[in-house]
Protein backbone atom coordinates (compact mmCIF):
# COMPACT_ATOMS: atom_id res chain seq x y z
CA UNK A 1 0.00 0.00 0.00
CA UNK A 2 2.58 2.36 0.94
CA UNK A 3 4.70 1.64 -2.45
CA UNK A 4 1.44 2.52 -4.53
CA UNK A 5 1.25 5.62 -2.34
CA UNK A 6 4.63 6.69 -2.82
CA UNK A 7 3.88 5.61 -6.84
CA UNK A 8 1.45 8.01 -6.84
CA UNK A 9 3.45 10.77 -5.24
CA UNK A 10 6.10 10.40 -7.57
CA UNK A 11 4.14 10.51 -10.78
CA UNK A 12 2.04 13.58 -9.32
CA UNK A 13 5.27 15.24 -8.96
CA UNK A 14 6.90 14.51 -12.09
CA UNK A 15 3.66 15.81 -13.67
CA UNK A 16 3.76 19.48 -12.01
CA UNK A 17 7.12 20.00 -13.19
CA UNK A 18 6.59 19.50 -16.70
CA UNK A 19 4.87 22.85 -17.30
CA UNK A 20 4.55 24.53 -20.62
CA UNK A 21 8.17 24.63 -22.65
CA UNK A 22 9.75 28.03 -23.16
CA UNK A 23 9.77 28.93 -26.96
CA UNK A 24 12.37 27.80 -29.47
CA UNK A 25 14.81 30.13 -28.83
CA UNK A 26 16.72 30.29 -32.14
CA UNK A 27 19.80 32.55 -31.15
CA UNK A 28 21.17 31.98 -27.41
CA UNK A 29 21.82 35.38 -27.09
CA UNK A 30 18.03 36.69 -27.17
CA UNK A 31 16.86 37.76 -24.21
CA UNK A 32 13.24 37.29 -24.35
CA UNK A 33 11.39 38.95 -21.54
CA UNK A 34 7.86 38.19 -21.89
CA UNK A 35 6.27 35.43 -24.61
CA UNK A 36 2.69 35.40 -25.37
CA UNK A 37 0.34 33.93 -28.09
CA UNK A 38 0.33 37.63 -29.55
CA UNK A 39 3.88 38.60 -28.69
CA UNK A 40 7.35 38.52 -27.50
CA UNK A 41 9.07 40.94 -26.09
CA UNK A 42 12.90 42.04 -26.20
CA UNK A 43 14.67 44.51 -23.37
CA UNK A 44 11.94 47.07 -21.24
CA UNK A 45 9.47 44.50 -20.33
CA UNK A 46 7.11 47.37 -20.28
CA UNK A 47 7.06 48.46 -23.66
CA UNK A 48 3.16 48.07 -24.75
CA UNK A 49 1.78 48.49 -28.29
CA UNK A 50 -0.04 51.59 -27.23
CA UNK A 51 0.22 55.09 -29.16
CA UNK A 52 2.89 53.54 -31.73
CA UNK A 53 2.81 55.40 -34.74
CA UNK A 54 3.22 54.13 -38.14
CA UNK A 55 5.90 54.64 -40.43
CA UNK A 56 4.41 57.89 -42.30
CA UNK A 57 3.20 59.52 -39.14
CA UNK A 58 6.69 58.70 -37.28
CA UNK A 59 8.54 60.44 -40.91
CA UNK A 60 6.22 63.49 -40.27
CA UNK A 61 7.13 63.74 -36.48
CA UNK A 62 10.56 63.02 -37.20
CA UNK A 63 10.90 66.04 -40.07
CA UNK A 64 13.73 68.73 -39.01
CA UNK A 65 14.25 67.04 -35.43
CA UNK A 66 17.94 66.29 -34.00
CA UNK A 67 15.82 63.09 -32.17
CA UNK A 68 12.39 62.21 -31.14
CA UNK A 69 11.07 59.83 -28.26
CA UNK A 70 8.95 57.74 -29.97
CA UNK A 71 7.34 54.48 -30.36
CA UNK A 72 7.04 53.23 -34.03
CA UNK A 73 5.11 50.19 -35.82
CA UNK A 74 6.28 48.74 -39.11
CA UNK A 75 7.92 45.64 -40.50
CA UNK A 76 10.93 44.02 -40.59
CA UNK A 77 13.46 43.76 -43.56
CA UNK A 78 16.60 41.96 -42.40
CA UNK A 79 18.00 41.02 -38.96
CA UNK A 80 22.17 40.84 -38.30
CA UNK A 81 22.55 37.10 -38.78
CA UNK A 82 26.12 37.18 -36.41
CA UNK A 83 24.16 37.99 -33.59
CA UNK A 84 20.61 39.39 -34.00
CA UNK A 85 22.10 42.80 -32.99
CA UNK A 86 20.46 44.89 -35.25
CA UNK A 87 17.68 44.94 -37.61
CA UNK A 88 16.05 47.23 -39.88
CA UNK A 89 12.66 48.08 -40.72
CA UNK A 90 10.90 48.82 -44.15
CA UNK A 91 9.47 52.75 -43.85
CA UNK A 92 7.21 52.24 -46.31
CA UNK A 93 8.56 54.76 -48.75
CA UNK A 94 11.24 52.49 -50.45
CA UNK A 95 13.49 53.60 -47.61
CA UNK A 96 14.15 51.50 -44.26
CA UNK A 97 15.48 52.22 -41.42
CA UNK A 98 18.35 50.59 -39.34
CA UNK A 99 17.24 49.88 -35.47
CA UNK A 100 20.32 49.00 -32.83
CA UNK A 101 19.35 47.98 -29.26
CA UNK A 102 20.26 50.56 -25.99
CA UNK A 103 23.69 49.74 -24.62
CA UNK A 104 23.65 46.26 -26.97
CA UNK A 105 21.71 44.97 -24.08
CA UNK A 106 19.44 42.68 -25.39
CA UNK A 107 19.14 41.21 -29.25
CA UNK A 108 16.76 39.66 -31.63
CA UNK A 109 16.28 36.26 -33.22
CA UNK A 110 18.32 35.90 -36.11
CA UNK A 111 15.59 33.67 -38.14
CA UNK A 112 12.39 33.26 -38.42
CA UNK A 113 11.51 37.26 -37.58
CA UNK A 114 11.80 38.64 -41.64
CA UNK A 115 8.68 39.97 -42.87
CA UNK A 116 6.82 40.27 -39.20
CA UNK A 117 5.69 43.21 -37.59
CA UNK A 118 7.47 44.98 -35.08
CA UNK A 119 6.78 47.70 -32.35
CA UNK A 120 9.78 49.67 -30.97
CA UNK A 121 10.36 51.92 -28.49
CA UNK A 122 13.51 54.31 -28.04
CA UNK A 123 14.86 57.31 -29.83
CA UNK A 124 14.93 58.12 -33.45
CA UNK A 125 17.88 60.48 -34.45
CA UNK A 126 19.25 61.60 -38.31
CA UNK A 127 22.74 59.95 -38.14
CA UNK A 128 25.19 59.14 -41.25
CA UNK A 129 27.26 55.21 -41.18
CA UNK A 130 30.53 55.73 -42.43
CA UNK A 131 31.16 53.23 -45.30
CA UNK A 132 33.69 50.91 -42.81
CA UNK A 133 30.66 50.43 -40.80
CA UNK A 134 28.21 49.86 -43.33
CA UNK A 135 30.80 47.27 -45.27
CA UNK A 136 30.06 45.66 -41.79
CA UNK A 137 26.59 45.78 -41.03
CA UNK A 138 26.34 44.02 -44.37
CA UNK A 139 29.28 41.36 -43.13
CA UNK A 140 26.85 40.96 -40.54
CA UNK A 141 23.66 40.44 -42.14
CA UNK A 142 25.58 37.69 -44.53
CA UNK A 143 25.63 39.94 -47.58
CA UNK A 144 28.31 38.76 -50.00
CA UNK A 145 31.73 39.88 -50.89
CA UNK A 146 30.87 41.82 -53.82
CA UNK A 147 28.19 43.01 -52.46
CA UNK A 148 29.90 44.21 -49.37
CA UNK A 149 33.06 45.63 -51.81
CA UNK A 150 30.10 47.68 -53.70
CA UNK A 151 29.48 49.56 -51.04
CA UNK A 152 31.77 52.59 -51.96
CA UNK A 153 29.46 55.89 -49.93
CA UNK A 154 28.26 56.24 -46.63
CA UNK A 155 24.67 56.09 -45.65
CA UNK A 156 22.72 59.03 -44.01
CA UNK A 157 19.22 58.91 -43.00
CA UNK A 158 17.14 58.01 -39.89
CA UNK A 159 18.68 55.29 -37.26
CA UNK A 160 16.70 54.12 -34.11
CA UNK A 161 18.07 52.83 -30.44
CA UNK A 162 15.58 50.54 -29.03
CA UNK A 163 14.48 50.25 -25.52
CA UNK A 164 12.52 47.37 -26.06
CA UNK A 165 11.14 45.53 -28.67
CA UNK A 166 7.94 43.40 -29.31
CA UNK A 167 7.57 41.18 -32.13
CA UNK A 168 4.37 40.20 -33.14
CA UNK A 169 3.59 36.56 -33.69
Amino acid sequence: MIRKFLFAISILALTACGGESNPEVLNEDVDVVVTEPEMTVYGDSTVTANGALEPKDFLAQMDGKDSLKVKLRATIKETCQKKGCWMTLDMENGEEMRVRFKDYGFFVPKEGVNGKKVIIDGYAFPDTISVADLRHLAEDGGKSESEIAAINEPEVGVNFEATGVIIEN
